[in-house]
């Protein structure tokens, strides 16, 4: 029996005469939808397989079909003869262009044999010369085949052979998706032994050592296994420690490791190759040559057995020196292990001579996170599911590794300077900028944001809109700390007079988990957030004086700066009546509001929007029913369309009397009320964490301290699991509603903080709206019958999305600002909130 390898991911190109058995063999070793046949291609062109007039579009579209199977993943056969040079030459482009392995399976037997199975086929009408040239073309082949590339060429002598044959499938050696971890990956070490054994023993690795103290090899007491990421050599004081210790760690199974740049050079060096001794090449030679030759003898088959990169977690990983492009991962070719070992520049230098690499972690938008090294920053950053940890530890910087899947880095100091770079760490990328500097590659693009809370997407075009807003309209950034997200509807009512009913909102975090929710009263208002200063010496931090009022939207609640520093003033006094300030023992803090009226903001869309429509109807339908009182008293039947404009009317009127309960008289603060229902933050703290019923008593004694300029919000505490607690607060609802209030807001008990079971964030607050409100939304005859049941068709999934993925910025946001995080790292996640909201989402959900 004859075995023959093959990479799971590969071109295989079979290799035959007419006759020699190629359409059967891939038939028994391969699956159906895996071969692409030539005969079948040039059917699909002509409707007849032999038509050798139209092989050369047959093979077009053969090689264009293995191009996308090989571009997802999937192993390709081709059966055709492939005795021509240019035919395999095609084949072996596309491989390489695909970056896997072209192989060959060479089907040989005997001319008489392969004359007889032609001759017995009625489809097959060429002479015997034919296949006398065919067996020629595969004679000059044989010797040909791995020159042309084909880095595996199996051949299969006679019929036995052929018969006798397997195919076996071989992972490529990057391939480790078995490897689950969890996972120490450490940065480019560069010689610095001593830095490496600190990191280790901070990440609780047992370091163990030989009679004469070296450290030859580590394991961790709780299974993990380090990844180091290339460069263990050159430039530090001592590259045949590091590599003592990182060839005992692979050696014993707790480690791996992927080829850096330098590792690829000192292989060449050791193999006598003309190299260069520049970039720290040098001093590993020198220390190369003192040590022991039990190490160096070891070295050449270490060095040469490191890989370009490697596919660990099921795919969710992946690990390789200068970073991978997601079209290279798993992949094998000299194009992906140079990209893996270099990156990519841009053929330009830098003004320390240096070159300018191309930032493809910028333009990364891959599944798995690529960990990597190759180019020092000071200060590991996430871009778009991407770190790099060469954080300079030989130029007096630290090493950094990161741990997986927790996320979490831990860096050691250098010890000192062992090499001097050429580029000032302070201009290194990553190096601390002023706190308050912002930069617009911050927030252009599109963009990856990692959380505490999930990964959220952010589309180059929503980032446009959203830069449009924030430079032109909205408050200055170091005060805009936090946006409200969006909040997505309660499920439809499947029937019955009501689109949102209080059942559908219980029963969404009933089924979601939550037990407990709080139901506020939903203000006939504007979103507005305050941020509250103590006094002048607190508000430096912010730019401000007193605070800032601010919409949904980040623009000046007020157009008036007199009007805004009024409401503050009279706000910073209530806060010390209640005692905010001692108790949270904070110069600031950060509320989340609502601002009633809604006219005092929304006046000109009320105006336009709204009683534009009640004006029109209150033009029209007098003038319509007065000419059909005219009609029926002719004896016409108009009695339907009669009762239907009835019906209009009184829709109109309700609908006009729905709007006008947001309206009411105001000038500047006379009239204006604030409904304060959650205290985000103050110095140091994120209150997320905080339950309901702690945010809403700080905020009743904001209410009690100054009755005149803040609202209490009404509420009840619902068991779920508490039916007649359920039926009250359904009751309560009714009665809120048919008073024309607008309805209310579900919200988990526990907090805005609180998780799923999959640890997502859950819902922050479910809207439950009734029906007068509603009709504003939907227009005067939502109510219609066929008009309600088209709209129970409404789709939430997008809205509900939004919802949390704002949510989860904002709980990251509020995090880095209780972390004291630079200004650009809180307004990042600020910036993506107003982004998402160029989302294409029904506005009236």
């Amino acid at each position: 029996m004859t075995e023959l390898t093959v990479p799971e991911l590969s071109l295989v190109a079979l290799v035959g005469v007419s006759g020699s058995g190629k359409s059967t063999f891939a038939r028994r070793h391969f699956a159906p939808t895996q071969v692409l046949s030539s005969d079948a291609f040039r059917a699909m062109i002509a409707d007849d397989e032999n038509d050798q007039s139209a092989s050369g579009d047959a093979f077009d579209a053969l090689h264009y079909v293995a191009g996308k199977r090989l571009a997802a993943g999937r192993l390709t056969v081709v059966d055709a003869t492939n005795l021509q040079e240019h035919a395999r030459a095609a084949l072996v482009r596309v491989a390489k262009a695909h970056d896997v392995l072209p192989v060959a399976i060479v089907l040989d037997v005997p001319e008489s044999l392969a004359w007889e199975r032609t001759e017995a086929r009625a489809d097959r009408v060429f002479g015997r010369e034919v296949l006398l040239r065919m067996r020629r073309d595969l004679r000059r082949s044989l010797p040909r085949l791995q020159r042309e590339g084909f880095r595996k060429v199996h051949v299969l002598r006679g019929p036995e052979e052929i018969d006798a044959a397997t195919v076996t499938y071989q992972k490529l050696f990057n391939d480790r998706r078995e490897l689950t971890g969890p996972f120490d990956i450490v940065g480019d070490v560069h010689g610095c032994r001593a830095e490496l054994e600190t990191l280790l023993a901070t990440l609780g690795w047992d370091v163990h050592r030989d009679a004469a103290g070296h450290a030859v090899s580590a394991r961790h007491p709780r299974g993990r296994t380090a990844v180091f990421v290339g460069d263990l050599v050159d430039r530090g004081p001592d590259t045949p420690g590091v590599l003592r210790l990182v060839m005992g760690m692979i050696e014993a199974g707790t480690a791996l490791c992927v080829a850096g740049n330098h590792e690829e050079k000192l292989l060449r060096k050791l193999r006598g190759r003309d190299v260069r001794l520049t970039h720290g090449l040098a001093e590993s030679v020198a220390q190369l040559e003192a040590a022991p030759r039990e190490l160096t003898d070891r070295l050449p088959a270490f060095l040469a057995s490191l890989i370009s990169h490697y596919v660990l977690d099921g795919g969710r990983l992946v690990v390789a020196h200068a970073g991978l492009k997601e079209a290279y991962h798993g992949r094998a070719s000299g194009r992906v292990r140079s990209f893996a070992l270099y990156g990519e520049t841009t053929g330009e230098s830098d003004e320390y001579g240096l070159p300018v690499r191309y930032p493809w972690a910028q333009d990364y938008r891959g599944k798995a996170m690529v960990v990597y090294g190759h180019t020092p920053v000071l200060t590991p950053e996430w871009i778009n599911n991407t770190i790099c940890l060469d954080t300079a530890a030989v130029f007096g910087g630290s090493l950094t590794a990161l741990r997986y899947p927790e996320k979490e880095l831990v860096s050691v100091p250098a010890e000192a300077v062992h090499y001097a770079p050429v580029r000032p760490l302070h201009t290194l990328p990553g190096a601390q900028r002023p706190a308050d500097a912002l930069e617009l590659s911050d927030v252009t693009g599109r963009r990856h944001l990692e959380t505490r809370y999930g990964t959220v997407t952010v589309a180059a075009e929503n980032s446009a809109a959203a830069l449009e807003v924030m430079s032109r309209f909205a408050i200055d950034p170091r005060a805009l700390l936090w946006l409200p997200p969006t909040m997505a509807p309660c499920s439809t009512a499947p029937s019955g007079d009501f689109l949102e009913h209080p059942a559908q909102a219980f029963e969404d975090y009933r089924s979601a988990g939550v037990t407990t929710v709080v139901c506020e009263e939903k203000h006939m208002g504007s979103r507005a957030v305050v941020l509250l200063c103590r006094d002048a010496e607190a508000g430096k931090r912010f730019g401000v004086a007193r605070g800032a009022v601010w919409t949904r939207t980040g623009r000046p609640f007020f157009d008036d700066p007199a009007v805004t520093d009024e409401l503050l003033r009279r706000a910073g006094t209530a806060a010390a009546a209640a005692g905010l300030w001692d108790e949270l023992s904070t110069g600031w803090v950060l509320l989340d509001c609502e601002l009633l009226p809604w006219s005092a903001k929304a006046g000109a869309l009320i105006r336009e929007q709204y009683a534009s429509v009640g004006a029109a109807a209150n033009a029209a339908l007098p003038a319509v029913r007065s000419m059909l009182a005219d009609a029926a008293g002719r004896g016409l039947d108009v009695t339907t369309l009669r009762d239907r404009m009835t019906r209009r009317a009184g829709d109109v009127d309700r609908y006009r009397d729905a709007y006008r309960r947001y309206v009411r008289p105001t000038d500047g603060l006379t009239g204006v009320t604030l409904a304060p229902f959650a205290v985000l933050a103050a110095d140091g703290v994120s209150f997320a964490a905080r339950d309901h019923g702690w945010h809403l008593a700080l905020a009743d004694r904001l209410c009690a301290a100054a009755p005149d300029l803040f609202t209490p919000t009404r509420r009840r505490v619902v068991d779920l699991g508490d039916r007649a607690a359920v039926a009250e607060a359904t009751d309560w609802w009714l009665a809120l509603t048919e008073a024309g209030g607008e309805g209310m807001v579900v919200k988990p008990f526990d907090g805005l903080a609180v998780r799923s079971a999959k640890g997502r964030p859950q819902q922050p607050g479910i809207k439950c709206r009734g029906r007068e409100y509603l009709r504003i939304i939907y227009g005067p005859e939502y109510t219609e019958p066929g008009t309600l049941d088209r709209l129970r068709n409404r789709s939430l999934g997008r809205k509900r999305g939004l919802a949390l993925r704002e949510h989860g910025l904002g709980l990251e946001a509020l995090d880095r600002l209780a972390e004291g995080a630079p200004l650009w790292r809180i307004h990042e996640l600020v910036f993506a909130v107003l982004a998402c909201e160029s989302e294409p989402v029904d506005p009236r959900l």
